[in-house]
């Protein structure tokens, strides 16, 4: 999902240099107006040449294997492409050459779209993690799976296999056998799985592969299902991106890429510019807190991003420097239902803490989490890995979307809600999630953080 939001990102940040580059191309210096007609024809004709040109040479295929250097090269083909059919039209049609300044829209499109391309190579590079797939049945296709995902030599790897109940046990296997099957909630709750191959056959294997399901839909893991019953040495399917792998995958999610990459745009520039404008207050808040309490300015905590994946997530300390010591003395002070451990007046947080947790000013620095792909602006809190060991199974599919800063609970009254309450709440959030309502959600959250409501 997430080297499918870079790409889309690339086509929509290259439609945006054509569109602006047509505009700066057709307003000349001497005259009040634009050429509006020469900029309607200049804009749409370069990005239906630009689009065209990107589809049959694969510019935006997230499976075409390339490097940096490779995709460069084929950014500046399209562009000389691009460029040389408009210098032809500019010779055919005179009007066309009068009402625009070309040397003006090159000095545009050139270094404008070769840094959209370094930058999201290099957003690449830092953003998609290894993702670890699970590969349930150890026949000729399990094998074969592992295989192809092992020599596509991209963010994916295969971290282990379950077998079927009438397959038996060998050394073949390009990774880890971890168990059975039946085995498949207790593994989910182990290791970090991003998503699950079922290489089974319709007809032995159906129940098993009905009951695997079943889990999966639970934890919200995306699967794969073999496409069909036959490997193929030349024929191809009319679609090959749908079965690209042979697999026809399923996701628990609502799968919307192009509002999903809309997101992905909007937490990078949301998070990089509040960063940037409450860099005083930042400033502000470390001094307080390194003038009134000993320890680390940032706290670093680790926790359970999507799939499982875990990371540090950065906050302002807010208590003392042995807080996580001292929580097991209060867990019968705890005044929250479920493994989640919430106190009114905790004797841990410092009179700093106190305040700037009662406004939420301690988030703040999870801008950089946001910035940096592990959490969104909006989407479930990351829980802490001891919480998650107690979850149920239907509670983890809370983890099959990206944590945010702010959720339906931070707008429901936050310690006020029961951990039942507060799961219902991320379930629906994750099963009827939408652009809209994510901007709905930061709207509320403003007067409910400035207000401290339910804030402890």
């Amino acid at each position: 999902m997430q080297k499918q939001t870079i790409q889309n990102l690339n086509l929509i940040g290259d439609c945006i240099v054509l569109a602006v580059a047509s505009g700066v191309a057709t307003k000349l210096p001497w005259q009040t107006g634009w050429h509006w007609m020469v900029f309607l024809g200049m804009s749409t004709g370069s990005l239906l040449l630009w689009t065209l040109g990107g589809r049959l040479l694969r510019h935006y295929d997230i499976w075409n294997g390339r490097g940096r250097r490779s995709d460069i090269a084929l950014t500046l083909l399209l562009i000389a492409g691009l460029l040389s059919v408009m210098a032809l039209l500019r010779v055919l049609v005179p009007a066309y050459a009068a009402g625009s300044h070309f040397a003006r829209f090159i000095a545009v499109v050139v270094p404008a779209l070769l840094w959209i391309r370094l930058t999201t190579s290099w957003m690449g590079r830092l953003e998609v993690p290894i993702h670890p797939i699970l590969v349930i049945g150890i026949g000729p296709l399990g094998r074969h799976t592992g295989l192809e995902i092992h020599d596509r030599e991209d963010h994916h790897r295969v971290m282990g296999y379950l077998k079927f109940a009438d397959e038996e046990v060998h050394d073949r296997l390009p990774a880890t056998l971890l168990g059975a099957v039946s085995d498949l909630e207790e593994v989910l709750k182990r290791h970090v799985v991003g998503e699950v191959f079922i290489a089974g056959h319709n007809d032995a294997e159906r129940s098993e592969m009905q009951s695997a399901i079943q889990v999966l839909e639970r934890f919200g893991i995306p699967f794969a299902l073999p496409a069909a019953g036959f490997r193929f040495g030349r024929a191809r399917p009319e679609n090959e991106r749908a079965v690209a792998d042979g697999y026809i995958h399923y996701l628990s999610v609502r799968h919307r890429p192009f509002q999903w990459a809309v997101k992905r745009l909007f937490d990078i520039l949301a998070s990089s510019c509040t960063l940037i404008l409450l860099g005083p207050l930042f400033v502000g808040v470390a001094i307080a807190i390194r003038l009134t309490s000993r320890g680390p300015i940032l706290f670093r905590q680790q926790r359970v991003g999507q799939h499982g994946q875990l990371f540090h997530m950065l906050k302002f300390r807010s208590m003392i420097a042995n807080a996580e010591e001292l929580k097991a003395r209060l867990m019968a002070h705890n005044e929250q239902s479920g493994p989640v451990f919430k106190m009114a007046r905790d004797p841990r947080i410092t009179t700093v803490g106190r305040f700037i947790r009662k406004f939420s000013i301690d988030e703040l620095p999870q801008l950089i989490n946001v910035l940096r792909g592990e959490m969104s602006i909006v989407g479930p809190r990351p829980p802490v890995p001891a919480e998650v060991a107690k979850y149920e199974a239907w509670q983890r599919r809370r983890l099959s979307v990206r944590p945010g800063l702010t959720c339906v609970w931070q707008v429901s009254g936050r310690n006020e809600t029961s951990f039942e309450e507060w799961m219902y709440l991320d379930m629906q959030y994750i099963d009827h999630w939408s652009l809209a309502q994510d901007f709905e959600l930061i709207l509320k959250t403003v007067p409910v953080v400035l207000s401290g409501r339910g804030a402890s």
